[in-house]
């Protein structure tokens, strides 16, 4: 019966404890403050008034400013300075741990090291000393403080820091900083896991390792202390003021409602926290059980039984309501943006803002494919007409090239002297040749002269091509141009180099030709080429013989006689045979069948010029018969026409030439290895053919076809080849390389077949 009658008495005490409980959270008879302290609910100064037993704030006296106590420990208080609802945050007062050094120097030396005592220890047992607000500071020369954190479980786990000040000198000690000398600074240790929150903490000192006798003078004591970060500035003094040690410093805590989830609370009702109106629960985020908080719009105490009542006006404070919208408060809890006029949107920075109302899809899309379709259209016609213009413009430049180039007198040399020829040059595009030769780029150019400047290129074929760029300033020039195109156009021969096509179309005219590898003879002569040969005698005598028969060609077995006007041992190229080919033809005249002579302006090159045709201007076959005397001298010397670097009397070749060998001194001047190599009887007879070209007088001077079959007598003899033919006294015939059979006079009867290379083919 009496254990009956102890259950009932026991639950109507619990009861009265709710009942007391439920009163305090409305506010009934409970204090609201201890001291200067405000205590809300679910703390309170009497059981009945507080959430729980942990809740429950001791306070001694009710004076305005007399301190309030949070529990009692080792017959000390901790001084609560503040209660934080909204932060779930403690402030209390904690002291400073610290170890001082007997004055008399016996004591000094028996008491100096307290190894290993720990000199304050606290349990704040369900409030956990915040990681992240607080700090761990030492004061003090030699001075090593550790601190020791005690986990939820109570026991003292190794979440262990330590902070060592330490001085040199007096003078180091008085920085004024808390960087290691006089102070240390350190964070608390953070624990690993949720469970292991740091609920109690101790102090203690390990010196054994120091000898600190030195700073007695100026830091007697070392200082170890927990406090909220910022709380504390290390000044000198302190390293002095043995009263430091009486000091307390506000140390942050965190706590919270048991230890408990949200969901397991809820189960056991009757205990659960936050049961009042407009609040939820949230789990801690630094220690274990959970938080009430005011929902969203709602501002109260959580814990109260009638929970978070009070509206929030949002439209008093900072709202999230775009610029020009209205914020309208719409209790419970929220807001509203209102948009101007005529604009629509839900008002807020993060929705869809204010903005103008968007008209029907269906017509928006109908309007974007209209004016899609238009604007294509458009597009197209505009393509079409530029395209066209473009094209028309194209070809009307063309044509203007075309004639500025001299396209229609190049139709009337062609229909004049062709005559019906079916041999024609090909027209290139000006796209093929740049593509050919790099966009002319001046790393493929072989050489420049009066007439252009000539470009090595390679065709789609894989041909190798030489590209002359004619230089063409006014319109006089263009006839030069022409000139070459329809010369060369009438030529087949295999000393004379073959024009393969020429290009209109740009502001320059092009001329295409065969590409002859192997440089001039003025380069080989004179050392300009970079293959390292001398000419020997033999291939001097072929290279006179082939030259003389190519000019011979031009003069006596073309349809219409050609003069060339500008032979030079520069304008004499030689292929990767030495063979003969003739070219530049830019200053070269057609003669009419019906005379002998042109009157024309004098052209030519200054050394090879011919003296009659300089003082007449009337030019003659025998014109190309002198310069070619020049190049005749130019192959047994090896001396340039003109030179400025000798004396005044062999400045010029051409009468330097004709006066030793009017004295009898040809063997002088004739290069060395010449001498050695040729016969003095060919020599001499080589030198008179050169002198009789060089006569003053053009009627003194012999044809070219005379000059060409000399020599090549000369070079059959030389050669010493048995193989000859018989030919009349009067001519003998040679096939060229188109097929075309010439008569040619001659005073010779017989000739080498394999060595004969005048106008044809063989040699």
């Amino acid at each position: 019966m009496c254990g009956i009658h102890s259950s009932k008495l026991l639950l109507l005490l619990v009861l009265l404890w709710m009942v007391c409980a439920a009163e305090a959270q409305l506010g009934l008879n409970c204090p609201s403050s201890c001291g200067n302290v405000s205590i809300p609910f679910p703390f309170g100064t009497t059981r009945e008034c507080s959430l729980t037993p942990e809740f429950l704030i001791n306070c001694t006296n009710h004076g305005p400013y007399l301190p309030s106590y949070l529990l009692e420990y080792n017959d000390y208080d901790l001084q609560v300075l503040n209660i934080s609802v909204d932060d779930a945050e403690l402030l209390v007062s904690l002291p400073v741990a610290s170890d001082c050094y007997y004055n008399d120097t016996t004591s000094m030396e028996q008491d100096k090291f307290l190894n290993d005592e720990i000199e304050w220890q606290f349990n704040f047992g369900n409030y956990s000393i915040s990681w992240s607000r607080n700090e761990f500071t030492t004061v003090g020369c030699d001075t090593l403080g550790l601190v020791l954190t005690q986990d939820f479980s109570g026991d003292l786990k190794p979440h262990v820091k330590t902070c060592l000040s330490y001085c040199e000198d007096r003078a180091d000690a008085m920085t004024e900083s808390c960087n290691g000398s006089g102070c240390c600074r350190s964070d608390i240790p953070k624990a690993d896991v949720k469970e292991e929150v740091l609920t109690g903490i101790s102090y203690g000192f390990e010196n054994s390792l120091l000898n600190n006798s030195h700073t007695i003078e100026y830091s007697p004591c070392g200082y170890a202390f927990v406090a909220e970060k910022g709380r504390y500035d290390f000044m000198s003094a302190d390293l002095s003021n043995t009263k430091l040690s009486n000091t307390q410093f506000p140390v942050v805590l965190d706590w919270s409602v048991g230890n408990q989830t949200c969901e397991e609370a809820k189960k056991n009702y009757s205990s659960y926290a936050c049961k009042g109106a407009n609040t939820t629960c949230q789990p801690s985020e630094k220690r274990p059980g959970y938080l009430c908080k005011c929902l969203p719009g709602f501002r109260g105490n959580p814990y109260h039984e009638d929970g978070c009542p009070q509206d929030i006006n949002e439209c008093d404070g900072l709202n999230d309501c775009v610029e020009h919208a209205t914020c309208l408060n719409d209790p419970p809890g929220s807001y509203t943006c209102k948009c101007p006029k005529g604009l629509k949107g839900d008002g807020r920075n993060s929705g869809t803002k204010c903005q103008k109302p968007k008209p029907d899809t269906q017509i928006i899309l109908i309007i974007a494919l209209s004016i899609s379709v238009c604007v294509i259209a458009l597009l197209v016609a505009c393509s079409s007409i530029y395209c066209a213009l473009k094209k028309r413009k194209l070809i009307k430049m063309k044509e203007h090239l075309f004639q500025q180039n001299g396209g229609l007198l190049l139709q009337q040399q062609i229909a004049t002297h062709h005559r019906g020829s079916t041999q024609t040059a090909k027209v290139f595009s000006v796209e093929e040749l740049k593509k050919a030769t790099n966009n002319f780029d001046e790393c493929n150019v072989l050489g420049q002269g009066g007439q252009g400047t000539v470009y090595k290129g390679l065709l789609l074929d894989n041909r190798v091509v030489a590209i002359k760029m004619s230089k063409i300033s006014d319109i006089s020039q263009v006839e030069h141009f022409i000139n070459e195109v329809v010369v060369l156009s009438q030529i087949n021969h295999r000393n004379v180099v073959k024009l393969l096509g020429c290009c209109l179309e740009t502001k320059v005219p092009l001329l295409v030709y065969e590409f002859v590898p192997n440089g001039t003879i003025h380069d080989h002569l004179h050392g300009y080429t970079q293959i390292s040969s001398k000419l020997t005698w033999k291939v001097r005598l072929r290279i006179a013989a082939e030259t003389a028969g190519a000019l011979a060609y031009l003069h006596f077995a073309t349809s219409i006689p050609i003069i060339h006007r500008d032979v030079k041992t520069s304008n004499i190229l030689l292929d990767r045979d030495l063979t003969v080919k003739v070219s530049d033809f830019g200053a070269s005249r057609i003669v009419p069948l019906d005379k002998t002579q042109i009157t024309t302006l004098v052209q030519g090159t200054l050394g090879y010029l011919d003296p009659e045709y300089f003082h007449t201007s009337k030019l003659t076959e025998k014109s190309d018969v002198y310069s070619f005397g020049v190049v005749l001298a130019e192959l047994l010397t090896a001396r340039k026409a003109l030179s400025f670097d000798v004396p005044e009397d062999e400045k010029n070749l051409a009468k330097h030439f004709v006066f030793s060998m009017e004295e009898g001194r040809l063997l002088e001047i004739v290069e060395k290895h010449i001498v050695e190599e040729a016969k003095g009887e060919a020599l001499v007879e080589f030198g008179n053919i050169a002198l009789r070209c060089l006569k003053l007088k053009g009627e003194e001077r012999p044809s070219m076809k005379q000059v060409a079959m000399e020599l090549e007598r000369l070079r059959v003899e030389e050669c010493g080849n048995n193989k000859v033919i018989i030919a009349s006294s009067s001519a003998f015939h040679v096939e060229d390389g188109s097929g075309v059979i010439s008569d040619i006079s001659t005073g010779v009867d017989a000739l080498n077949l394999d060595s004969m290379s005048l106008l044809g083919n063989g040699r």
